[in-house]
């Protein structure tokens, strides 16, 4: 069973930004540590692009996140709702994170036991696939 959380109101923690080049590098590869997968949807919502890794076992994560997609568009139409943030879906052992960018949606695939912070959120909105594709651990499906 899943169970999907959405916000439709922006974040209003702002982060510390990093004071330093490396230090945002070093930022960076400990939020890309924590990721399994990532997919890209258009922002009508249909899928794009997906980067795995081999912890990603099942492309299920990318169903439910087209789904809540779905849900979020819904929503918003029926009840007239603007400004969606993000999404998350909780299973069994894996969680994703779905944020609007400013072009598309991504959809980030962690841990069950992950900890998404008001900072992960805001690097995940801001985050660009080109890290993904210089990493090893990453196949482009």
């Amino acid at each position: 069973m899943l169970q999907v959380r959405s916000s439709v109101v922006s974040i209003h923690s702002r982060s510390r930004s990093p004071s330093s080049c490396s230090e945002a590098k070093q930022l960076n590869l400990t939020y890309v540590n924590l990721v399994i997968g990532v997919a890209t949807f258009d922002l009508n919502g249909l899928p794009k692009e997906y980067f795995v890794t081999s912890k990603s076992v099942n492309g299920n994560w990318i169903q439910a996140s087209f789904q809540a997609l779905g849900l979020q568009s819904l929503l918003a139409s029926s009840l007239q709702l603007e400004g969606f943030c993000h999404a998350i879906i909780h299973g069994e052992d894996r969680q994703v994170l779905v944020v609007r960018q400013p072009s598309n949606y991504l959809a980030v695939l962690l841990q069950a036991d992950a900890v998404v912070s008001s900072d992960f959120i805001q690097w995940a909105q801001n985050f660009e696939l080109a890290l993904l594709k210089s990493e090893s651990r990453f196949t482009q499906v």
